[in-house]
């Protein structure tokens, strides 16, 4: 018999979504209009769950799925997985750790330069037809910051920081990180975080951060300097977003360029109007590939798990 698996989010990719239609009976849990009553229906049955590093599962979720093994996270995010309770009940949790990290870095450069250079400005400036009919046509639009040879500031060198920063050396940036101590790369090393912006053209946040709490407030934005940009693919409760607003709106800042936000997908509303940010639905890892691999990660998790074989990606 089929081990049941309740899914907790979508997944996107095709060839996915058969191979777990192949192995397993898939219980969707986020097609329920009724999700109590479908639990109460299917709980006592349900050995795995698949779920997204945003929606994660609630211990009270966890508790009505008695036979639980195994909760495989489609992604690397865990903060939104109650991981104590999870311990407790010998429940595996993996995440798919690794899958993500050069999509994450791919965009986390282009953020910057789509930031610094205007890119989105000048789409929009394109599409509306104001190029076109304009007699001066260029004097519109401000001139842009150029992207080689920025200092960069890398907060968290884990593998995402790390991938960045390689990214970043090919366009000649000097780079410094800061991080909880100092690891094995060829870059210098900050320790206070206000220092590392005093001393960058842009700050890009690759911190792990589960359990964190906003490290770029009022402070670190001045360090940062009215040059300064401000980028984000980690997680947006690493940035006091109202601090950010206040830098924006004062000239503190030169811009920032985000992925994250702290309670998505709420957005503050005052960053809508602004050219000096570029803004992304949390779609780092929204490709074809990355979305592939993570797919076949969260497969093997369930599969190892049942097969009583320690899977790959283990949080706990």
């Amino acid at each position: 018999m089929k081990p049941e698996i309740l899914q907790l989010s979508p997944i996107l990719i095709p060839e996915i979504r058969e191979r777990l239609e192949e192995l397993f009976v898939i219980r969707r849990y986020y097609e329920q209009s009724d999700k109590a009553a479908y639990v109460a229906e299917h709980g006592a049955a349900i050995r795995g769950v698949i779920t997204g590093g945003h929606t994660g599962i609630s211990q009270a979720l966890m508790a009505q799925l008695p036979q639980l093994q195994v909760v495989a996270v489609n992604g690397v995010g865990t903060d939104a997985v109650d991981l104590a309770y999870a311990r407790d009940r010998g429940i595996t949790v993996t995440a798919t750790i690794g899958a993500l990290t050069e999509d994450v870095a791919d965009l986390a450069i282009g953020l910057l330069i789509g930031v610094c250079r205007g890119l989105c400005t000048g789409d929009r400036y394109v599409r509306s037809g104001q190029w076109a009919t304009s007699a001066t046509p260029l004097v519109p639009l401000p001139l842009a910051r150029q992207v080689s040879g920025m200092r960069i500031g890398i907060v968290g060198m884990g593998r995402v920081g790390r991938a960045v920063a390689v990214r970043a050396a090919a366009f000649g940036c000097p780079i410094r990180y800061t991080d909880l101590q100092a690891v094995d790369v060829p870059y210098g090393f900050e320790p206070y975080l206000e220092q590392l912006a005093a001393d960058s053209d842009a700050l890009i946040l690759a911190a792990a951060a589960d359990q964190g709490t906003a490290l770029v407030d009022s402070r670190v934005l001045r360090a940062l300097g009215p040059e300064g940009y401000l980028i984000n693919i980690a997680r947006g409760k690493l940035v006091d977003e109202q601090a950010l607003v206040s830098a924006l709106q004062a000239g503190e800042i030169a811009g920032a360029a985000l992925d994250v936000f702290v309670d998505e997908p709420r957005v503050p509303a005052e960053l809508f109007e602004r050219e000096d940010i570029v803004l992304q639905p949390h779609r780092a890892s929204a490709t074809v590939q990355t979305r592939t691999r993570m797919g076949e990660m969260v497969v093997a998790s369930l599969v190892d798990v049942f097969a009583g074989r320690a899977p790959k990606g283990v949080v706990v």
